[in-house]
């Protein structure tokens, strides 16, 4: 049986305006540079024997699109942008051509000869495992620097030496402050997922980081959308860069599902437990972290195996949960955003919005946590009568066109499509569910509450939380 590909899978859809780009997209500054000829194996690309091993012990044969497209160029030096959806293989992209071209080369106490620049610390760790094996067959060491995690050990790494660099930008920038880390030997530099950083408000920490570079190395830019901010860092960064676009429609995956399930907003958590108690592995996503970790607790006493995970937890507690969710000893992963790049997980065929994200990005990186490398993958969204007209926007404006469905807890429609069925623990004083009390929950309402003053409680809730993601 053929291997997935480490480290980045890809959204797509079946059912999306694959062509289009998210609304508000720019096109790329100037015209772009002619690259080589696309690679139509890895054998061609003329990689060391170390790395064409270490592939083939990954059951890596063929390139993915964006692999093909930009290898060629970023091998032969030039600097390169490209444009591909979360999970489309951007790691090995970057990442085979920065390995080959540092190979041989030996760096100072800190001072790195490579760097890939990421928006999460999730991401980051990603994306040095999937380094690894490659750095290690060549003699690379890879040190990997973010927040959250003692800054001590890492200046350490980077005294002892490490020839590739990843890190987010604040941590960096704290290393440089403190003299840990010296840029002045880097050559190659990669920006993966460059529009999140910059919706992060990390562009400034982006641009000092690369003005410390010497003039004349190679970069790499990778990016979901090009917006305004990274067309910024395009015409200031690089030079004639060689673009490379891989759309929905060009990916690994042609079965991914999107689905807007109506629902009364009573009966908007018991939808939700009963999807969370089915069988095999489901990422959900709410808006706040108090609203995760009431739904985790929640979940846990409905007898579901879940974890939480959002900014308020330590890096340890996070690196943790995400280790418990990819070895099966928990089923349910509730998030924020913070999960929504820089994850991958295998066997992971759900993804559920319980509350929908307003902004169309979020929606494609939340959805690019499944149907990764290949694999099929379904995203659903729960939406409450007044959110309605948001969610229709912000789906247009992502380029999807889901399936719609009406939907109660406990019907037949609600299996079909997601596999929900009845959580393990029954009992309302075992389930938790009074900590939903006033949020609208079926079983949660106060007894001596009408199901109509329920409802119209929760739809107004609905609404002023509507308006405040809008605002913000």
């Amino acid at each position: 049986m053929k291997a997935k590909q480490p480290a980045s899978g890809r959204s797509g859809s079946g059912r999306s305006d694959h062509g289009r780009a998210p609304r508000g997209e720019l096109s790329v500054a100037g015209t772009p540079a002619p690259g080589l000829p696309p690679a139509g194996s890895f054998a061609e690309l003329g990689l060391p024997a170390a790395l064409m091993e270490v592939l083939a012990g990954l059951g890596v044969e063929k390139p993915f699109p964006i692999q093909a497209a930009t290898l060629p160029s970023a091998l032969a030096g030039r600097d390169v942008l490209g444009r591909a959806r979360t999970g489309s293989g951007k790691t090995l992209a970057f990442g085979l051509a920065l390995l080959a071209r540092t190979a041989g080369r030996r760096a100072e106490p800190k001072r790195p000869l490579a760097l890939v620049l990421v928006p999460t610390r999730e991401l980051a760790q990603q994306v040095s495992e999937a380094l690894d094996p490659c750095a290690k067959a060549l003699g690379l060491r890879v040190a990997t620097v973010v927040g959250g995690l003692g800054i001590t050990r890492q200046a350490a790494s980077l005294r002892a030496g490490a020839e590739v660099v990843v890190a987010t930008p604040g941590r960096l920038a704290d290393l440089v402050a403190r003299r840990d880390c010296h840029l002045d030997q880097v050559r190659i530099a990669v920006l993966d997922e460059a529009d999140q950083m910059c919706d992060l408000g990390f562009l400034p920490q982006v641009t000092e980081t690369l003005d410390r570079m010497p003039a004349g190395g190679q970069r790499m830019l990778f990016s979901a959308t090009l917006d305004r901010n990274v067309d910024q860092l395009v015409g200031q960064y690089l030079s004639e860069p060689v673009f490379a676009s891989v759309d929905r429609a060009e990916g690994s995956v042609a079965t991914m599902e999107h689905h807007v399930l109506n629902i009364h907003p009573a009966d908007k958590y018991a939808t939700a437990t009963e999807i969370a108690a089915r069988d095999g592995r489901v990422l959900m996503f709410l808006d706040t972290k108090h609203a995760v970790d009431q739904f985790t607790r929640h979940l846990r006493g409905s007898g579901i195996k879940a974890g939480a995970l959002h900014s308020g937890k330590s890096q340890p507690q996070r690196t943790h949960t995400l280790a418990q969710f990819k070895d099966g000893e928990i089923t349910v992963l509730v998030a924020t955003n913070v999960a929504a790049r820089g994850i991958h997980v295998e066997q992971l065929d759900l993804v559920v919005n319980v509350d929908p994200p307003a902004d169309p990005k979020d929606y494609l990186h939340r959805g690019g946590r499944t149907a990764r490398a290949g694999e099929s993958g379904r995203v659903v969204t729960l939406v409450t009568p007044g959110q309605r007209r948001d969610v229709n926007r912000m789906m247009s404006d992502a380029g999807i066109r889901p399936t719609v469905t009406q939907v109660r807890s406990g019907e037949e429609r609600l299996t079909s499509i997601t596999g929900a069925q009845r959580p393990p623990v029954q009992d309302r004083a075992k389930t938790g569910n009074a900590a939903f009390r006033g949020l609208g929950t079926r079983a949660g309402r106060p007894p001596k509450e009408s199901r109509k003053a329920a409802e119209a409680r929760a739809m107004a809730e609905a609404r002023k939380a509507a308006r405040v993601r809008k605002a913000h």
